[in-house]
């Protein structure tokens, strides 16, 4: 039997936000930058989770300070509560803002994992059972309307095929436009495909390239995204020291409005229903509202 898959409307549009920052401001910051993604028309606002806020009280105070985009977590670490404890606190998010919580669950990685005391091996399995254990949970109270949306992230072809059979879609961060487009091929028609993407403005290639690689330093030692990488076609060469000129140029768009405008184009045509872009600066605070608002007329007004 074919599932029903929520429509990409769910994620808001076909253009969103990306952000770390967010958990470096105070809260009241924090509201007010929330409220400037919904003032320019950004469909989605993503933030992750690991050593800060939070995420699910991180949403509900960007959910309080808005009301129309849609929050959404990029991701929720599934080892850092149970799945009651999830599934909870995502029908309640979407009961108090209907339509408006986007449930991005993820297993993180083993460093994020270890740290805290737990177990890292079989994550596919672990998720897979996370998510049954997600639907069988309990929950005596108020029930939304309708359920938030479940996007998984995914990299891989196993857990991309997880995405498509137990979740609503997949959320892959740091990739290609061809990654976007082989992912489509293993989720088929239905399933959601929200993808981030860096982006630096800066017309000066050595500028970018120094901020794209400040970026990237923490992820280049994290195993689950280097081996994607090397999935993605790229090799141990790309991938050492600082990360090849090749690899930083694919995984981050750099260079004016216009041209982080066409790397989203090339996702959403590879088949990708939401991009969620992430700026990245090297002035955190400043930049954020600068730079959100400078992407706004190019990524927005004109279709993305």
């Amino acid at each position: 039997m074919e599932r029903d898959y929520p429509d990409p409307s769910v994620l808001g549009g076909e253009v969103g936000l990306w952000t770390s920052i967010l958990n470096h401001l105070p809260a009241a910051r924090m509201r007010e930058a929330a409220a400037l993604a919904e003032e320019l028309g950004y469909g989605a606002l993503w933030f992750g989770e690991a050593m800060g806020r939070e995420v699910f009280a991180s949403a509900a105070i960007l959910l309080s300070a808005t009301g129309r985009i849609k929050v959404a977590t990029g991701i929720a670490n599934i080892f850092v509560r149970d799945a009651w404890a999830t599934n909870a606190a995502a029908k309640t998010l979407a009961e108090a803002y209907p339509g408006r919580f986007v449930l991005g669950l993820g297993v993180s990685h083993r460093p994020l994992v270890e740290v805290r005391g737990h177990d890292y091996r079989s994550p596919l399995s672990r998720m897979r059972s996370y998510l049954g254990e997600m639907r069988r949970a309990q929950f005596n109270a108020v029930k939304p309307e309708r359920e938030a949306p479940v996007l998984i992230a995914a990299l891989g072809p196993r857990m991309l095929e997880l995405a498509r059979e137990l979740a609503d879609g997949a959320h892959p961060y740091l990739v290609t436009p061809e990654h976007t487009g082989w992912a489509r091929g293993i989720l088929g028609r239905g399933p959601l495909l929200a993808v981030e993407q860096g982006a630096v403005l800066a017309g000066d290639r050595s500028e970018a390239l120094r901020l794209a690689r400040s970026h990237l330093s923490r992820y280049l030692r994290l195993p689950n995204y280097r081996n994607s990488w090397l999935r993605q076609g790229f090799t141990e060469e790309d991938l050492a020291g600082e990360g090849s000129d090749r690899l930083v140029e694919a995984l981050v768009a750099w260079g004016s409005e216009e041209d982080v405008r066409a790397r989203v184009r090339e996702h959403l045509e590879a088949g990708a229903d939401h991009v969620c872009v992430q700026v990245i600066t090297d002035r955190p605070e400043r930049g954020l509202d600068e730079e959100w608002r400078a992407l706004a007329p190019a990524l927005l007004e004109r279709g993305g």
